[in-house]
């Protein structure tokens, strides 16, 4: 005892001698120390991880906390492209000051995915950046369990009867759109230029609230409420997944369009709950009559009006970026819009499009598919460990704490399984089959899913997190692609390519100006 209290004295005095050293040097040689530490602890920390054996090669890097977040945030695919090279399918990288392991290609998708609830969380990883946007007590602000009956809540507008009633609705959408939008204005002008970053953000917004939410909701919105949205959209960046909440513009931009929308929301169920007037017609009703868990506990009308939020915002990011995608993509092979024009013509007989109708047009599918290939709206699926967990075939462990992530939006831009990844071509779905061997099905609490994800097309992501919105999301951006081909043709402003991704954001849109030139089609 006496010997550990004599070497604490001694730890003692070297830490005051070593203060008094410091302290009588000049001040910039104390600058000098104090801005070189962290980049000396950084580079030691990284030397004795090295040794570790059961820990994932390391990629290298200068600056501290930052690690690799300007190459992976500008560029993720070609970061992973570049460690693969130098690592193989497994490393980690820091991430503003949190170690994420990667495992890429399709045993990733089965590492990440179908990892066991209680050694990975998606809660974890996200709540802090879907709180703010959604509100409490909802997706990521709650128990798995939870999420997984909310799910189900939602699932029950997600019916193939309700998409027959929602394609009349969107395409009215639509025609509304394109007639009073500055975007079109259709009925004064015949033709005119479009930013689709524009137009689509707002045309998902004003289909997804009518048919999901109702005419009375819809009532609600205009382009100041799809504003809103965007604000919200804004709440999705990296410095959010650290930094929660910042004195910055945008941070009070997305507080203020959460407690505008939420309001919004709430006014309208206060209404029904006063009049009695709850019935069928839309997925606010659904909520507030069915959204009673297991154990007897009602969702809030607050939680409800959270929720509603968390389903359109799910909607938005993948309907609004992916139909801008197909429509530049399109504008850049006028055939191939002739080749739609065609099918939907055959198949609909001149007649409004239907639901049942969507699914008989293979190419309309498949042009959606491999928009979603070559654009996966989120380039990262994140997880945090709650228990260590060994990377099979390997020596490897991740340790708690850490974080894992998967990426199959790099499995679909990767030749090994696409070939000529790179070119826009829907026909390669037209023999191209990413089914694997059928390992059968699970209910997570919100319906049976598919049980495997080891395909390299996930872009619905998989397991338990798995989007429940797969199929309104067809119906949603079928009807959209079948009334633009109807109505309009168009193509790319001269001299004009298709946009670079920017991926700055969290989901992978466009960079501007992403611009299409319309013009009103002629009658066949």
């Amino acid at each position: 005892m006496a010997a550990l209290k004599e070497l604490a004295n001694g730890v003692k005095d070297l830490s005051v001698y070593l203060y008094l050293v410091f302290m009588a040097l000049p001040i910039y040689q104390r600058a000098s120390i104090v801005l070189l530490l962290p980049f000396i602890y950084t580079l030691v920390w990284q030397f004795v991880y090295s040794f570790r054996k059961d820990r994932v090669p390391l990629v290298f890097y200068w600056i501290p906390w930052l690690g690799s977040a300007i190459p992976y945030g500008m560029q993720p695919y070609e970061f992973f492209a570049d460690c693969q090279k130098k690592y193989g399918d497994v490393f980690a990288f820091v991430l503003l000051g949190r170690v994420m392991t990667v495992y890429l290609g399709p045993k990733g998708h089965e590492f990440v995915l179908n990892s066991k609830l209680a050694d990975v969380s998606a809660e974890e990883a996200y709540t802090h950046l879907t709180t703010p946007v959604f509100g409490k007590g909802v997706i990521y602000d709650c128990s798995n369990a939870r999420l997984m009956e909310q799910k189900k809540f939602v699932k029950g507008s997600l019916t193939r009867d309700s998409f027959a009633n929602y394609v009349p609705v969107i395409r009215e959408e639509i025609f509304k759109y394109f007639k009073s939008s500055e975007n079109f204005r259709l009925g004064e002008r015949s033709h005119g230029r479009t930013n689709v970053m524009s137009s689509q953000p707002e045309v998902t917004i004003f289909t997804a609230s009518r048919s999901l939410l109702g005419e009375q909701m819809r009532n609600k919105f205009d382009a100041s409420f799809a504003q809103l949205y965007s604000d919200l959209d804004k709440g999705f960046t990296p410095i959010n997944f650290v930094f929660p909440n910042l004195p910055l513009p945008h941070y009070r931009k997305r507080d203020e369009a959460q407690k505008k929308i939420s309001r919004t929301y709430m006014e309208l169920i206060e209404e029904r709950r006063k009049n009695n007037d709850i019935g069928d017609r839309d997925l606010i009703d659904t909520l507030m009559k069915n959204s009673v868990y297991k154990d007897g506990v009602r969702m809030t009308d607050q939680e409800i009006a959270n929720l509603l939020i968390g389903v359109l915002m799910g909607g938005q990011h993948t309907s609004a970026a992916t139909s801008a995608w197909f429509l530049l993509h399109l504008a850049e092979k006028p055939e191939l819009q002739e080749e739609l024009y065609e099918e939907i013509m055959r198949v609909s007989e001149g007649k409004d499009v239907t639901s049942d109708m969507l699914l008989k047009m293979p190419l309309v599918n498949n042009v959606i598919k491999e928009t979603l290939r070559m654009h996966m709206p989120l380039h990262s699926i994140f997880r945090k460990v709650m228990n260590p967990i060994p990377v099979n075939g390997t020596s490897y462990v991740v340790p708690r704490g850490h974080h894992v992530l998967v990426s199959p939006g790099f499995a679909h831009l990767s030749a090994a399984y696409f070939p000529q990844p790179e070119v826009f071509n829907p026909h390669r779905w037209d023999t191209e089959t990413t089914s694997t061997t059928d390992e059968g099905t699970v209910d997570y609490g919100f319906g049976a899913v598919s049980k495997g994800v080891s395909s390299p097309y996930l872009p619905f992501g998989g397991g338990r997190h798995r989007c429940i919105g797969e199929q309104f999301a067809y119906v949603q951006l079928g009807t959209i692609l079948t009334t633009y081909i109807k109505t309009i043709k168009w193509k790319l402003p001269e001299g004009a390519r298709v946009p670079e991704p920017d991926y700055q954001s969290m989901v992978t849109l466009p960079l501007c100006p992403a611009e299409i030139d319309w013009e009103l089609r002629t009658k066949n």
